[in-house]
């Protein structure tokens, strides 16, 4: 991963231009060691994210937005203590390390102007976030506290003189840096300095020299970078001092980076140039910031195994009640069966009761003579009772057989839609993009008291809905629920009665809604919008998926149902190929 001196230069030129002197507005650390900071900035709001985790190590700008936990880290309370209204006056990068320092101009509780530095070091697992008083140099606290037994050359706690990390005795990449490099080298200014090797193995040895000769002299050289640097000048023979200063105007615009996919769309690199070791075998994403860029890396490198670890007590929860109640449906389903015989119980005590003289005390079965279709029916008998009270015993029998029938198909039917509602979060839990949608799905499972509220529990959540969106290719809008809670606000709250509703045939599935908006619908829109409903579904990998859809005006949600769970009259059904879904733009 190249998040190196250079990415770091090109990320605080970004937020040189887009949040210096912004106030800051709120501060969050959702997790152990990341925060979030929320700058209102030329008339924008900017969500900074910093995280000293060593697989995460960086500081950018994203669109995600943190769920705030109820108890937030003393960490986290101190900032907002020290920054939270304060203006960033000042970002500056150590030379072209991964350090940033973010000066913030605030007041103390006397109401005096007072100076504070948030020091960002990016170093892998000995990342960190450090805030400094920065009239007196001293550490008013970290995100990771490290002492003697620790680090015996560099302590960072409260009270301790902030040490800057030790040097590695390189050069900041500037351009005089440059130019005395180019000259030290001897390498001409003005002209190429390739030679042409006459061998691809002399082509290797002299891409590695000039690789580990960057690597030594600058700052911020990852090997990622150096190894490219050198191997497009080798190989193109274009000159090293042209390749080089478009690399440090690249750094210094901070508008511009490219991100490379593997075969499963999983990022692998990224930088502020493209790499051209990673274009003929991944596809390449451009983006216009570098922010934009490390977020989409991080998100969708981590969002796998991060999910994972996020949704798997949600998984074996919603496993747990499905595995419950299927067997409690196979159960009342025995019973029902059982209670369907009540009929025979009835004529049982009928039969008796008419032929009670014919019946023998102490006897343990009766054959009588069934007058409704003239057959003869054996009939159990307890000999310890009267045929009067074995008779009474068949008649109750009947009534609890009936009563029961009544109450095991309603409980049945209970039971099937419970299955059905947990089948859908089952679904949902499989398919969320991020952990916002996981944590959303966790809320709605604790209202709907499959899953008990943690100890710290946040709160609140973000609950403000954002379906999907999509645009039709002619041009109709069409959203999508992320979970059965934004199902029913998507249908019941955003949807007009001749909006047109879809929904996947028996099977769990996110309400879709087609907005006409005073236009004629169109067969295209129909199939389009139906294809997104197969897409989001658990039928998404068939072939041929079955669609209902009517008018909203028809879509109904009876008293006491579970979130996303409805009923619907007067529909339609379409069949369509779900990855056709993958075809329809999607709104960003």
């Amino acid at each position: 991963m190249s998040f190196d001196g250079i990415v770091t230069k090109s990320i605080v030129s970004e937020l040189q231009s887009k949040i210096s002197g912004g106030k800051i507005e709120k501060i969050y650390q959702p997790e152990k060691e990341q925060l979030y900071i929320q700058i209102h900035a030329n008339s924008k709001k900017y969500n900074l994210f910093i995280s000293s985790e060593s697989n995460h190590a960086s500081i950018y700008l994203t669109d995600n937005k943190p769920i705030n936990p109820s108890d937030p880290p003393a960490f986290c309370m101190l900032l907002r203590k020290h920054l939270q209204g304060g203006r960033i006056s000042e970002i500056r990068q150590r030379g072209t390390e991964r350090i940033v320092d973010l000066f913030v101009e605030t007041t103390n509780e006397m109401g005096f102007n007072t100076n504070k530095k948030l020091t960002v070091e990016i170093m892998g697992k000995h990342s960190n976030i450090i805030l400094v008083d920065n009239e007196s140099g001293k550490i008013t606290d970290s995100i990771k506290r490290i002492f003697s037994d620790i680090n015996r050359f560099r302590q960072v706690f409260p009270g301790q003189k902030y040490l800057a990390p030790p040097s590695q005795d390189k050069v900041p990449f500037t351009l005089d840096n440059l130019r005395d490099f180019m000259q030290f080298e001897g390498i001409s200014l003005n002209a190429s300095s390739s030679r042409n090797p006459s061998s691809s193995n002399e082509a290797s040895l002299e891409i590695d020299t000039l690789s580990k000769l960057l690597m030594k002299t600058f700052e911020g050289f990852s090997p990622c970078l150096a190894n490219e640097l050198a191997t497009y000048h080798i190989n193109s023979g274009k000159d090293l001092y042209e390749i080089l200063t478009s690399l440090y105007d690249s750094a210094q615009s901070g508008n511009f980076a490219a991100l490379y996919l593997d075969s499963n769309n999983t990022p692998a690199e990224f930088h502020i140039i493209k790499l051209s070791g990673f274009q003929d075998t991944h596809s390449e994403m451009i983006f216009e910031s570098p922010s934009e860029a490390v977020s989409y890396y991080f998100e969708h490198r981590e969002s796998s195994n991060t999910l994972k670890q996020k949704s798997y007590d949600l998984l074996q929860v919603t496993n747990s009640h499905l595995n419950k109640i299927r067997l409690k449906k196979q159960r009342l389903s025995e019973d029902l069966q059982s209670a369907m015989n009540m009929d025979k119980y009835k004529l049982y005590g009928e039969l008796l009761t008419t032929y009670m003289h014919m019946v023998k005390d102490g006897a343990d079965s009766a054959r009588l003579l069934n007058y409704y279709d003239n057959s003869y029916v054996d009939i159990p008998l307890d000999p310890l009772l009267s045929p009067s009270i074995n008779a009474q015993r068949y008649f109750k029998k009947y009534a609890k057989s009936k009563t029961a029938k009544i109450e095991k198909t309603k409980q049945l039917n209970e039971a099937g839609s419970e299955i059905e509602y947990l089948e859908s979060v089952l679904e949902y839990i499989k398919t969320a993009d991020n952990i916002n949608q996981i944590e959303a799905i966790r809320f709605e499972l604790i209202d709907s008291g499959y899953l008990k509220k943690r100890i710290k529990q946040a709160k609140k959540i973000n609950k403000k809905q954002d379906p999907y969106r999509y645009v039709t290719s002619d041009g109709f809008s069409v959203m999508a629920g992320h979970n059965n809670n934004e199902n029913d606000f998507l249908t019941f709250k955003i949807a007009k009665n001749k909006d047109i509703w879809f929904h996947t045939k028996d099977i769990p599935g996110s309400h879709v809604v087609l907005f006409p908006e005073g236009k004629p619908v169109t067969e295209t829109a129909l199939f389009e919008a139906a294809a997104l409903a197969a897409w989001h579904s658990k039928g998404r990998f068939s072939e041929n998926v079955p669609v209902d859809y009517t008018y909203i005006k028809n879509v109904k949600k009876p008293a006491g149902a579970k979130p996303g769970m409805v009923i619907f009259t007067d529909n339609k059904t379409l069949y369509v190929k779900p990855n056709e879904a993958e075809l329809i733009k999607k709104e960003k």
